[in-house]
């Protein structure tokens, strides 16, 4: 059978609608912490990430780290770090997420001036590798395995 089959992926993943940004970002809801955001679905970015400034939004426990943060348009960013927290896409759920803080004034100011509505954080390529991702940019949905399922 298919991994692309849809009765396949009804049965062993969770699905989450995601919209296109007019920056062309992927964007979609998640709960950190029991609290709801939106934020950017980013392939490209190792770790998923929460804005400093939302660290107390998402009720989250701030440690220091000595690692430094690089993307699109800025080098050598200071970073917090978060771990143990509860991460909800949609039905997927994985209990002891990491997360790295930094600011993310920079893709926030980006997003807005393009009339695209800022974000609280990124959810990167961590959680689509722990979750085995299916991306189906021509639905416009994001397949995420359940945990209970065995494949």
């Amino acid at each position: 059978m298919s991994p692309y089959n849809s009765k396949y992926l009804a049965k062993y993943f969770s699905k989450v609608s995601f919209v296109i940004t007019p920056t062309k970002h992927l964007q979609l809801f998640a709960n950190i912490n029991g609290v709801e955001g939106e934020f950017i679905l980013d392939t490209g970015a190792s770790s998923s990430c929460i804005d400093f400034k939302y660290a107390e939004l998402f009720h989250l426990h701030v440690e220091e780290s000595k690692i430094r943060a690089a993307g699109a348009g800025a080098s050598n960013m200071l970073t917090k770090a978060s771990a143990k927290n509860t991460l909800q896409i949609g039905h997927w759920k994985e209990e002891e997420m990491n997360f790295v803080l930094f600011d993310l004034n920079h893709i926030n100011q980006a997003l807005v001036e393009h009339d695209a509505s800022i974000v609280h954080g990124i959810i990167g390529a961590d959680v689509l590798i722990k979750s085995k991702a299916i991306l189906d940019y021509h639905k416009k949905m994001l397949f995420l395995r359940n945990k209970k399922s065995i494949l």
